[in-house]
């Protein structure tokens, strides 16, 4: 049942849902709902053998109403049209959630990259990256990718590079795509950032006494067990801050399978394993599961599905234990899933508010891009000098002396990666309780998924007034 399910279908039930909260105009509704543009391109790539390929690929800008437009590149033999329009979609709500000044977009490649050279996959990019200028489809005013499933810092530094030998003259060109390595532009805590979103929003999640009351847990991280679908670079680093915090891991999948410990699992020593082995399956103390969709299953107060869209479905959420699913995947938990956890008592943190991470470190990024400055070069000097002014003063009148090493943890002024850093705990936290405030303000009060897309469709609608194209 689950490959029959559209993706860009799903996403605008949930709209739908929640549109019927709204007073705004049928008309404008559409219009925030409707897919602006769509770019399907099919090229040539010559192979490492002599022989040629055509390599299909998309990039679909959902919605035009900030501009440039953003969203990942995905590498993946599953990518289609729905799925980039469904993405798109998901991009413009969360942009507009989480108060990021961008339309949505987003952008794949019909590859399994397993089966192609590093000079291949560059190959690839480089191409698609010039089918996407002749175009118009990427620009650092216009539309501006980033990486995906299948993607990195390496492929944008591929897109950053073929792109300033396409537009020279421009001078904002590495704006054009974001989660460059740092040396080609990019900024300190992109990596981590979509990951540390996720614990940042989860640690908000279960601090609400209320909610928490609701499900019968204490509020807090601190004790709370958890299974992560997929250890990729979103689930690897939500899985690391997760159990930083006193969260302890229970059960893990990948593609080859997954495992399940109720003593707990140890992230490094899983990775290290995996690693040697090319698997996580027969690690030491844990239990294989039958495959890898099995440890959804499993009982944990924190289910995190990390992978791909369309994970939960009808056909097994009833079987879903867990208390509070985190979707750190985009559209892991389809509509009428989500609709059925949310009957059982089941709380659903909802991807456009919890993966958002990424997209607002991108921002960070564009900005830095656009200002030609790190963040923190010109501060960080000055408030070192004023916090060792401000400890000075109060060692003359407290006669308590600090030793230097002491005075330099106290004073050193926030590198580039803090302040990037505290930009998306402070986005995360305020976004959270916007939504649970619109929640709260409904007499039914709606789930999460249902309350971020209202306080999204507000935030465009806003827009289009602005822009004077509705009343």
């Amino acid at each position: 049942m689950s490959e029959e399910i559209k993706f860009f279908e799903q996403v605008n039930q949930s709209f739908d849902r929640a549109a019927r909260y709204t007073r705004h105009p049928p008309g404008l509704l559409e219009q925030i709902k409707v897919c602006n543009s769509v770019y399907h391109m099919a090229f040539p790539i010559e192979k490492d053998d002599g022989s040629i390929e055509v390599i299909h690929a998309w990039r679909a800008e959902h919605s035009q109403h900030k501009l440039p437009t953003k969203g990942g590149i995905r590498y993946d033999w599953r990518v289609n049209e729905d799925e980039v329009m469904a993405l798109s979609a998901l991009m413009t709500y969360k942009c507009a959630m989480v108060d990021v000044p961008f339309g949505g977009a987003k952008g794949g490649i019909r590859i399994d990259r397993r089966n192609y050279s590093e000079a291949e996959l560059e190959r690839i990019t480089r191409r698609y990256t010039f089918e996407l200028f002749r175009k118009g489809f990427i620009g650092p005013a216009v539309d501006v990718p980033a990486p995906d499933y299948g993607t990195s810092a390496k492929e944008m530094s591929w897109i950053a590079d073929t792109y300033l030998a396409l537009a020279a003259t421009d001078v904002n060109a590495l704006g054009c795509v974001t989660g460059k390595p740092v040396a080609q532009g990019g900024v300190r805590g992109r990596t981590e950032a979509t990951g540390r979103g996720v614990f940042f929003g989860l640690r908000e999640a279960v601090a609400d006494a209320e909610d928490m009351r609701r499900l019968g847990l204490e509020p807090g991280l601190e004790g709370k067990t958890a299974v992560i679908q997929g250890l990729g670079n979103v689930g690897f680093y939500a899985a690391k801050f997760l159990s930083e915090a006193g969260v302890k891991l229970v059960g893990l999948a990948e593609r080859e399978g997954s495992i399940h410990a109720p003593s707990g699992l140890d992230l490094a020593s899983v990775v290290a394993h995996r690693a040697a082995t090319g698997s996580i399956l027969d690690f030491p103390g844990a239990v294989n599961l039958p495959d890898r969709t099995s440890a959804l299953e499993l009982d944990c107060d924190l289910l995190i599905p990390a992978a791909l869209e369309n994970q939960i479905t009808e056909d097994n959420c009833d079987r879903v234990r867990a208390k509070i699913i985190g979707e750190a995947a985009n559209g892991p938990v389809t509509a009428a899933a989500s609709e059925r956890l949310y009957q059982r008592g089941v709380m659903v943190v909802p991807d456009m508010y919890l993966n958002a991470g990424g997209v607002t470190v991108s921002y960070f990024e564009w900005l830095k891009n656009l200002s030609h400055v790190r963040f923190g070069r010109m501060e960080k000097r000055f408030e070192e000098r004023a916090y060792r002014k401000l400890l000075d003063a109060m060692q003359g009148l407290t006669g308590k002396q600090l030793t230097e090493e002491e005075i330099r943890g106290f004073a050193t002024g926030p590198s580039e990666e803090d302040l990037v850093n505290s930009g998306l705990e402070e986005t995360m936290i305020t976004s959270y309780q916007r939504i649970r405030e619109r929640r709260r303000q409904q007499a039914d009060e709606p789930d999460l998924r249902t309350a971020a897309f209202i306080v999204a469709i507000d935030m465009i609608s806003v827009t289009y007034g602005d822009l004077g194209i509705f009343p």
